[in-house]
């Protein structure tokens, strides 16, 4: 299956006002870029009282001053929502948005936020099976008159979703687990998104990922491949080291680490090259964090100078 390649581009959102969301989202839509993310915590990252904007609330907005680009999270997870309800906030946004909704859905990492926010957090084996169980709620919302659900951590009866999304918001799991998590994608996922932490680990994940469709006898090539990624983008080589410098001193943990050696970043050529890799391996699609205070900068240089070269 030939795929077109694919650029989401994250919005300012953690120690971030609406304003500086709403703006980038805007120009993010403009530029051309394919879709538009937030991540779905309730505590800014790492640190607890760092201010965030609630993802899905953030969404709905930003899917009302948009008009072309998709709309998901990196990544939600079980117990933060009634899994029923989430199905029916989507399906709000998707009216809203005409459509453009993606479901990214994950088994959470943050503990703090869970215990603070009076969540269950059991052990990931159980969130695992939430997840796998909110999908099977979500998807019956949306396709059945009446869905009716019975799992170990949620339940539906007769639940109706009026009005249903345009078309079955495409799923996205997002996550390394080799064993069971990659079993949920194999037969669920629309999307896989590989993490930036494990961004190096690409080809093995890949690997792995055949492996489990081919046990449940899904079609490999029927799920999309995506990466998330920090991209430092420079006018010229100069300028792309420096600014690798300073992003090296800032990223780490969750968003990865080792840009040099397998990050995205460069000239604008550097770039094209780098992204170049990841389409040979299989990955087809970007949810991109671009380095840089203001983010509509590197954005528009990379609209300008790099998409051209995948479309």
């Amino acid at each position: 299956m030939t795929r077109p390649i694919r650029f989401g581009v994250t919005l300012p959102q953690i120690k971030r006002t609406w304003e500086q969301a709403r703006d980038a989202a805007v120009e993010f839509d403009r530029l051309g870029f394919d879709s538009v993310w937030v991540c779905d915590h309730l505590y800014g990252v790492p640190l607890p009282n760092l201010p965030i904007l609630e993802a899905w609330t953030e969404l709905a907005a930003v899917a009302a001053i948009t008009e072309r680009v998709g709309l998901g999270t990196l990544v939600t997870p079980p117990f933060f929502r009634n899994p029923a309800v989430l199905a029916k906030q989507i399906a709000t946004i998707d009216a809203i948005s005409h459509g453009r909704v993606i479901a990214g859905l994950g088994v959470g990492w943050f503990e703090a936020e869970f215990r603070g926010y009076g969540c269950s957090f059991p052990p990931v084996r159980e969130r695992l099976r939430a997840l796998e169980e909110t999908i099977e709620i979500m998807k019956r919302l949306w396709s059945e008159d009446g869905a009716t659900y019975e799992g170990r951590h949620a339940s539906v009866h007769e639940a109706v979703c009026f009005p249903k999304p345009e078309r079955r918001p495409p799923i996205l799991i997002g996550g390394a687990g080799e064993k069971v998590l990659m079993r949920i994608v194999a037969r669920h996922a629309d999307i896989w998104n590989n993490m930036a932490a494990t961004q190096a680990l690409l080809p093995e994940k890949i690997q792995v990922l055949k492996r489990r469709c081919d046990e449940v006898a899904r079609d490999f090539d029927s799920i999309e491949v995506s990466q998330q990624c920090v991209v430092v983008i420079g006018a010229d080589d100069d300028e792309a080291r420096a600014a690798l410098a300073k992003a090296e001193k800032i990223y780490g943990g969750h968003m990865g680490g080792q840009l040099a050696q397998s990050g995205i970043w460069g000239t604008p050529q550097g770039v094209i090259d780098r992204i170049a890799k990841h389409v040979k391996l299989g990955c087809t699609a970007f949810v991109i964090e671009f380095f840089g205070k203001d983010t509509r900068e590197p954005a528009r240089l990379f609209a300008q100078k790099v998409m051209p070269a995948f479309r």
